[in-house]
């Protein structure tokens, strides 16, 4: 059963001033998030806009928003066939347990201008 679905836009030139600060990268992504997203020099800035828009879509999703979670403890990455998923850690994996759910569905989306990440909780 779907327990929540969220979906966020984010202005891809919003995290092109973000890459030239590194204490913000570390504040708000999981080092493995801004390893990926600096390994792409090309398109870095759409890879964390998207990011970004994942994290929020999740707030939307359980509800919350993201107050009392750090974002730090979610990390979106991609495995080994490009599919992306999000793994909760601390702060995030209690309030996702706290929800009821089990299972995150995302999906993940970028161009010049504009990154949107859609996600759904199910349990």
């Amino acid at each position: 059963m779907i327990t929540g679905i969220g979906v966020d836009i984010v202005r891809v030139s919003r995290m092109e001033r973000w890459l030239e600060n590194t204490k913000l990268l570390e504040k708000y992504f999981h080092n493995d998030e801004i390893s990926y997203v600096l390994s792409g020099k090309k398109n870095a800035a759409e890879r964390l806009a998207v990011r970004f828009a994942a994290k929020e879509a999740l707030g939307k999703a359980l509800g919350t928003g993201l107050s009392n979670i750090s974002l730090k403890d979610i990390a979106v990455i991609n495995n080994e066939n490009g599919k992306p998923q999000m793994n909760l850690f601390g702060s995030a994996q209690n309030i996702l347990e706290k929800s009821g759910a089990q299972k995150i569905h995302i999906s993940l989306s970028h161009e010049k201008e504009n990154a949107i990440a859609m996600v759904v909780l199910e349990n």
